[in-house]
């Protein structure tokens, strides 16, 4: 009787280390390897009971181009991630085909004229 529980508990501990093992060659799990459990951005430190907020960015913004080195990877807090991303839909939507921005820049410099008002403010203290 002891026999049958045994091979199941052998095909259950093969089919586990089988399920691990296709877990670890995913880029998640492969960047984790590879990089300190730090934001890139914020610098914020992930342990194990908070690391399901650490995701893997991928530069190019190309989920496909998964480079076992990890150079298109790099680890963002899901904050930072979300702001990653944000930041990117908003370049798209203000740039025209050319790559300029449709809106023209601000021109207002509320310094241009500090010198002759710091001048000015000493010639009176004299």
């Amino acid at each position: 009787m002891k026999q049958p529980d045994n091979d199941k508990f052998t095909k259950l501990a093969i089919e586990t280390r089988r399920a691990s093992d296709l877990r670890d060659q995913g880029y998640r799990e492969q960047a984790l390897k590879l990089y300190p459990h730090i934001c890139g951005r914020c610098a914020r430190e992930f342990t194990r009971t908070n690391l399901r907020e650490l995701t893997v960015h991928h530069r190019d913004h190309n989920h496909s181009n998964n480079p076992s080195d990890g150079s298109n990877w790099e680890l963002l807090c899901i904050y930072c991630h979300d702001n990653e991303h944000q930041r990117q839909l908003e370049a798209q939507q203000g740039n025209t085909a050319t790559g300029k921005s449709q809106r023209a820049s601000a021109t207002h410099n509320p310094f241009a004229d500090l010198k002759s008002m710091l001048e000015r403010n000493d010639n009176d203290k004299k």
